[in-house]
């Protein structure tokens, strides 16, 4: 069986693309990748996950940090808009906590220090809680909180 020189070279390739992926540890760090997610997003206490995920940082409250889309009173839990935007300076990530749902860690948004911290969801809330919204920036974490009432829970 004769191979044709168009498979002989595609199949060089993707040897060597497999070849480069592991030796520049690609692989090996999307599974750290895998592990960091599964722990942080995991059905745990607030305060475990904030520990964890913030390792026991001092928060500062800040005037900074809005809210501009989280209603006062949610009718429906499963579906809660919400918008975070802020004037702080080289924001890092944005947290956004909900203090009593089973997975209270809902997203983490990465912005480049370049781009106007400006960040839109919609997420479930199980029961009336606090919102809570941390920003990271130059080393320091400043965090927003503000309390929604859910009529209907949506996590559940």
């Amino acid at each position: 069986m004769t191979v044709s020189r168009r498979v002989f070279i595609k199949k060089m390739l993707s040897l060597g693309m497999v070849a480069v992926a592991l030796r520049s540890d690609i692989v090996y760090a999307s599974l750290d990748n895998i592990r960091r997610i599964k722990d942080n997003f995991s059905p745990e206490p607030y305060q475990k996950i904030l520990a964890r995920v913030f390792n026991q940082t001092r928060f500062i409250n800040s005037r900074k940090i809005k809210f501009s889309r989280l209603p006062r009173v949610a009718e429906n839990g499963a579906v809660v808009p919400i918008t975070v935007s802020s004037s702080i300076e080289n924001i890092s990530k944005i947290s956004i906590l909900v203090e009593n749902n089973p997975h209270p860690l809902i997203v983490e948004f990465y912005l480049s220090p370049y781009v106007s911290a400006h960040v839109s969801a919609r997420i479930k809330m199980a029961k009336t809680s606090k919102v809570i919204a941390i920003v990271e920036a130059d080393g320091k974490f400043y965090r927003k909180a503000k309390k929604v009432k859910v009529v209907k829970g949506g996590c559940g």
